[in-house]
């Protein structure tokens, strides 16, 4: 079978390896370029990596499944357009991915389905959302409506923040005709915790915990980002937890068949607990990064055989070990996620211990031949790569991810210290 997985990164990297476990996977090919490519793992080196040249490439290649990874691809409609060309694929049709491309429909499915998640109110222009702080204190999240890169959510902690949110959404239009519409929310605090699951004609089933890591610096300061360490299983998940996450499932499941939304694929399910309550915080429709970069090496189940059974619409028997814990801290480019440099020389991949994984979320390869290796890889991403560690327990997993990270370097490195530490004020 050979397999084109869309995008590029750590996430897609990692697909990639799981589905090479089964044999009857000949090549994998990854729509751009990625710099662990190898062997069987194949650059498609696509030129635009939009609808028409992935439509070029499988017209002269023979492809068996596509497997979307970023989330913008669902959100256009891609797998209605292989499907309807006779194109195997896995991912949610364009109407499904809703759930995540417009956070109104989300939350207006989540009132609906009586699944718990903050208050809300939606806004479609200035002056109407301006009036509505006076619904919320602070801090109040403000989310532009669509995607946005990932970046459309800003939590202000006063009136003056919330202005700027707003003035930057409706007047500066800093995100297009993706800000068109607002949703304005609640705070929560509390911890987060992700849930990965299958959907097989709308009927769920959840891959084990995780918990991620999204500020750039030590103790959850800075900026947020795309991920920059996460941990499986959750350390602060319990039974009880698990029993409210059930009850939201089956509510999500009847919503799924309720809406006809005929969800085949991947929905992640992003998790706040504030007093020991499980809030819904937002949907994605595909695997998450970082998550998927530590929960693929726990599944003792095969993916490609998971992903079938989804795709055929039967139940998917996913299995995980539940005796070990996998770890990873995500090397960055120094800046990030604001501006950075790229194309630095990574070395020591070749010195780290031979149980370690190392995912490559932004590489590039580059022949050089007057060097000795001729191939070399540089960085080419804000985010470089995720170092993996799978081990019997969460310490001696923190151990091994940077006990290796001291063997790699490349100029302007830069990484949290600590991921995979145990705050007792998490808990809550």
């Amino acid at each position: 079978m050979n397999i084109l997985i869309i995008g590029n990164g750590g996430r897609e990297h990692a697909i990639a390896e799981a589905l090479l476990k089964n044999k009857e996977t000949e090549r994998v090919y990854i729509s751009t370029h990625n710099g662990g490519a190898h062997e069987r793992i194949i650059n498609a080196e696509l030129p635009n990596n939009d609808i028409a040249s992935i439509d070029k490439f499988l017209a002269k290649t023979q492809i068996d499944l596509v497997i979307v990874g970023p989330e913008r691809f669902l959100s256009e409609g891609i797998i209605d357009h292989l499907e309807a060309k006779g194109i195997k694929a896995f991912g949610p049709r364009k109407s499904a991915a809703r759930l995540e491309s417009s956070k109104a429909f989300a939350k207006e499915f989540m009132e609906k389905y009586q699944i718990p998640t903050a208050k809300y109110l939606r806004y479609d222009n200035y002056m109407t959302a301006l009036s509505g702080l006076l619904e919320f204190g602070y801090p109040v999240v403000i989310k532009a409506d669509g995607l946005c890169g990932g970046k459309g959510v800003s939590i202000c902690q006063n009136e003056k923040e919330a202005v700027q949110a707003l003035t930057d959404i409706f007047h500066n239009r800093i995100f297009g005709d993706q800000g068109a519409e607002i949703v304005m929310e609640q705070f929560l605090s509390g911890f987060e915790a992700s849930l990965l699951c299958f959907v097989s004609g709308n009927k769920i089933y959840p891959f084990d915990t995780a918990m991620d890591y999204k500020k750039i610096y030590d103790n959850d300061l800075g900026p947020n980002t795309g991920g920059v360490g996460c941990i499986s299983p959750n350390p602060y998940w319990t039974p009880d937890l698990d029993q409210q996450s059930n009850e939201i499932i089956r509510k999500i499941e009847q919503g799924l068949a309720e809406e006809n939304l005929g969800f085949t694929g991947i929905l992640f399910i992003g998790y706040l607990v504030e007093n020991g309550k499980l809030y819904v915080l937002e949907f994605n429709t595909r695997f998450g990064d970082p998550e998927t970069e530590v929960l693929l090496p726990r599944l003792k189940s095969d993916l490609l055989t998971n992903i079938m059974q989804a795709i055929e619409g039967k139940p998917v028997e996913l299995d995980f070990a539940d005796n070990n814990v996998a770890m990873t801290t995500i090397l960055v480019s120094q800046g990030y996620p604001g501006k950075y440099e790229t194309g630095y020389e990574i070395s020591g991949l070749d010195l780290v211990d031979p149980d370690i994984l190392v995912y490559h979320n932004g590489t590039k390869q580059i022949i050089d031949a007057n060097s000795d290796p001729k191939v070399k890889v540089v960085t080419n991403g804000g985010r470089v790569l995720s170092v993996v560690a799978v081990k019997e327990n969460l310490a001696a997993a923190r151990q091994a991810v940077y006990t290796n990270i001291d063997k790699i370097h490349f100029d302007n490195m830069s990484y949290r210290m600590d991921i995979g530490k145990i705050i007792d004020n998490y808990k809550n």
